[in-house]
Order: C-alpha cells, then sequence, then structure tokens
C-alpha cells in the first residue's frame, strides 16, 4: 500500500511539473497493436476520450518576477566567510574586459545557508539590468523547476560561473573563467549547501575541470569538494527544446530525494 501511494505522489509530482512548465496535455500511449488504449469508468463502460493540447514550443512567461530576499547575508556559523565579504572583495570588479559592457555585477541571491545550490553560466540582459540571478524567462523556469520538487526560490542560493553579461550572450571565454572562478569557489565554501545543481555544460565543466558534454554529465550525482553534485540542462535550453524537460524532471527528483533521504541533514532549504 505505502507503494502504491508513493507511486500515485511520484505521478502526481511528475504531472504537475508539467503543468508548471505549461504543457496543457500529453499524448495518449498506444499498445503495441499502434491501437490506442482506452480508459474505462468505474462501471465498466468506456470514458470519454480527451484530445490533448499541443505541448508548446516555447514556453509562455509568468507575470511574476522573482524579488530577492530582505537579507542576502544571513550570519554564516563562527569561522566561515561570509557571502557579503565576497562580495566586498569583488567589489567593482574590473579584473577581466566584461566589465566594461556591463551595467550590474550580478553576484548571486537566496538564503546563505541553503541546502541546494544552483550555479548556472553568466548573466543575461535581465540579470544585467536589476543584478540579479536568473529573473529573465529561464529564471521563471527555474523558479518553476525549484517549486516542483516543493520548495521556493528563497530556500536555495543561486548564482552563475560569470558574474557579468557577456556581449550578446555569448558563451564565457577563458580568461573570464579565470577571473571569476575564485569567488564562485567562496561562494560554494561560504553557503556549504549539500547538494549544487550545475545548469548547462559551463556551469559543470568548470565546477567539474572537465570537457564532457552535459549530455553524459547529467543524471548522476558527483562527488564535487565533499558536496553531492548534479548536472541538468540549463532553463534556457529547456525554453528551446522541451522535449528535454522530462530529463530535467528526473535530475531534479533525485536532488529533491536526496534532500529528503538519508543523504540530507535537517538543514533548512529542504523540499517541504
Amino acid at each position: 500500500m505505502n507503494r502504491i501511494r508513493d507511486l500515485a505522489a511520484d505521478v502526481s509530482a511528475y504531472l504537475q511539473f508539467y503543468r508548471d512548465l505549461g504543457v496543457e496535455g500529453l499524448r495518449v500511449r498506444r499498445t503495441s497493436k499502434g491501437q490506442r488504449q482506452p480508459q474505462t469508468d468505474r462501471a465498466g463502460g468506456a470514458a470519454p476520450q480527451v484530445r490533448p493540447a499541443a505541448v508548446p514550443a516555447a514556453l509562455p512567461a509568468p507575470a511574476r518576477v522573482y524579488a530577492a530576499p530582505v537579507s542576502l547575508f544571513d550570519s554564516p556559523p563562527a569561522g566561515r566567510e561570509t557571502l557579503e565579504a565576497v562580495r566586498d572583495d569583488l567589489g567593482d570588479c574590473r579584473r577581466c574586459k566584461l566589465a566594461a559592457d556591463r551595467t550590474h555585477i550580478v553576484f548571486g541571491a537566496g538564503d546563505p545557508n541553503a541546502a541546494l545550490m544552483f550555479v548556472g553560466e553568466a548573466p543575461g540582459a535581465d540579470e544585467d539590468a536589476q543584478g540579479l540571478p536568473f529573473v529573465g524567462r529561464a529564471g521563471q523556469l527555474l523558479t518553476r523547476i525549484i517549486e516542483a520538487i516543493g520548495m521556493r526560490r528563497e530556500d536555495v542560493y543561486i548564482c552563475n560561473i560569470l558574474k557579468c553579461r557577456p556581449p550578446r550572450n555569448r558563451s564565457p571565454e577563458t580568461d573570464e573563467i579565470a577571473a571569476c572562478e575564485p569567488f564562485l569557489l567562496r561562494q560554494v565554501a561560504s553557503v556549504q549547501p549539500q547538494v549544487i545543481c550545475a545548469l548547462g555544460a559551463y556551469g559543470a565543466q568548470v565546477l567539474l575541470r572537465t570537457k564532457e558534454p552535459i549530455s553524459r554529465l547529467r543524471g548522476q550525482f558527483i562527488d564535487y569538494r565533499g558536496v553531492k553534485l548534479m548536472a541538468t540542462f540549463h532553463p534556457a535550453y529547456l525554453l528551446r527544446n522541451p522535449n528535454e524537460k522530462r530529463k530535467v524532471w528526473e535530475d531534479v527528483q533525485k536532488i529533491r530525494d536526496y534532500l529528503l533521504g538519508a543523504g540530507g541533514s535537517s538543514r533548512a532549504g529542504r523540499p517541504r
């Protein structure tokens, strides 16, 4: 009975995840003979067939935009460098050429003691304008993914490899990564998350110092400096390739189960 309840809960969460991502219907699976499998009502008669809505090519952006917490820098345990100290040391950074065209440095946002930390690639135009990570369409999708596993944005910590927007959102370059990486590693050391979710190829490759493609890295926990790291596709990639949502759902389910299970402690920021 418990197994049935757990299965029902997983199916319900799976469907809610797709609903949150803007999918309004799923196709009916065909049997091995190529016929639709009819559903029956409790009296034994055939239930009416419902025509599923088409999966949208691009996910609609919700009206709500995430607002940063009142304080990003709560005091950590004694002896741990604060995020505020890291941000102060970063200062009005001019360590690479990206400083010339940026509007704001995008340092990070969220719970400074979070059990789950997201690391993306670089700020986009919306992030550069507001000085906050993941507030554009990809960020709104990330919010829905976080909520789909029973958490809130204020429960997690979110940042990027780069702290400034590359021109025309191009890929990070080696010198830019080298300038920002020490501050990223200090952010990880300050937050001390139980799980890092690396979003996209650069998020995973920079942390793991590898050239392996994201398709090979995702879907498995990798030990990273005593922390579990799960790589998955970037939300911006999902906006262009909605057929990959299922893989991301599988990845974030593993994160949720780890934080809820024996692997996760009782720290704040676990799924509710």
